[in-house]
């Protein structure tokens, strides 16, 4: 089966439609979605209905931004200008979009041979795995031989090999793009297929993941998108001009 791998979508249509575009064109049958389906972005109603009209089973967990959008989490840590955008986004949904929001579950959920969730195994909702010594400590934190998170923005593979008797560090490896990487091996792994709407690589181009679950095979995919509709949309409504600015630079 194929799997369309989304995370960090933060309320960005145009950049989901362009992913999605694309992704149809490669073929998939389910979709997982990592969470922060809201907030930074000027249209998180939309990003929802767009996700419940997706062909096949949609499995999502929630992110911070969701929580956030919520109220079920404290925006006092949030900077300046997240936090304007968590109050604007909490405005702008609807009853329904909270509520199918409210259903996404906080905790890692199990797919087979995948563990999906949104910052970490560890801490679902929060923790940043930004470095192999973070990486290192979740992996006793899930089963799995696999587990997708996103939350950082950024397309990584967290590797740890299995075999005692090799060196047990946890390494960072830099993505492959547009050809399936096989994940089957003696060893875990950590994946994060990087931010549909708010990439922070200094890659501005919207980013995603196909999984072929049956042949444990993992493809990332860059693509570009009209930024500036996005950002047009966002100065309209009337959101902080530095989280504008920072999509034509992907930080």
């Amino acid at each position: 089966m194929r799997v369309l791998i989304l995370s960090d979508i933060h309320a960005n249509l145009a950049a989901l439609e362009a992913v999605l575009d694309d992704a149809q064109e490669l073929g998939f049958e389910e979709t997982w979605c990592l969470g922060d389906i809201v907030g930074y972005g000027p249209d998180p109603n939309e990003c929802i209905d767009r996700l419940r009209q997706l062909p096949g089973k949609l499995l999502a967990v929630a992110g911070n931004h969701d929580w956030a959008a919520l109220g079920r989490l404290s925006i006092e840590d949030f900077n300046p200008e997240a936090r304007r955008a968590v109050e604007w986004t909490r405005e702008k949904l609807t009853p329904r979009h909270r509520v199918w929001l409210e259903e996404l579950a906080d905790q890692p959920i199990e797919l087979g041979r995948y563990t999906i969730t949104h910052g970490s195994p560890r801490y679902p909702i929060w923790e940043y795995i930004l470095t192999p010594s973070i990486a290192q400590s979740n992996f006793e934190h899930f089963s799995t031989p696999y587990c997708l998170v996103g939350h950082t923005h950024v397309p990584i593979i967290y590797r740890l090999a299995e075999d005692q008797g090799s060196d047990r560090r946890c390494r960072a490896l830099l993505p492959v793009q547009d050809r399936f990487i096989e994940l089957k091996g003696a060893h875990r792994l950590i994946l994060n297929p990087g931010s549909v709407g708010q990439p922070r690589d200094s890659d501005p181009r919207a980013s995603y993941a196909i999984l072929d679950t049956d042949q444990d095979l993992w493809l990332y995919r860059r693509l570009p998108y009209p930024i500036e509709l996005t950002q047009a949309k966002m100065r309209e409504a009337g959101l902080p001009e530095r989280l504008i600015a920072r999509l034509s630079y992907g930080w």
